[in-house]
């Protein structure tokens, strides 16, 4: 999926056992974000911090920020995992939660 040609895409994480839950936080050249979570919804914000603010209080991390210790203290391997990709958010919510298969 392109981002609008004013925006910056990033995406997020939040992990519960084998089970990832992704966010799109899309940064706006006007500072606005907006953030697309896993049951579909847009959610706009004044800044990005407040984007990220939000993000963190809902325990997920940027998934740029991750190494692979970080991934394995969470549960999985970064090899496992990477962002959802779709032509359409209403394709895209569908790949918005993810799980793993069992650990070896």
């Amino acid at each position: 999926m392109s981002a609008p040609d004013d925006a910056r895409t990033e995406w997020w994480l939040a992990s519960l056992g084998r089970t990832i839950v992704w966010a799109r936080l899309r940064v706006r050249e006007a500072g606005t974000a907006d953030v697309f979570d896993s049951d579909g919804n847009t959610l706009a914000y004044d800044s990005e911090d407040s984007a990220r603010a939000a993000l963190m209080d809902a325990e997920f991390v940027a998934y740029d920020g991750l190494d692979e210790d970080d991934a394995l203290e969470r549960g999985f391997s970064l090899r496992e995992v990477a962002p959802p990709e779709a032509e359409h958010d209403d394709d895209l919510r569908m790949r918005m939660v993810r799980v793993l298969g069992a650990r070896a």
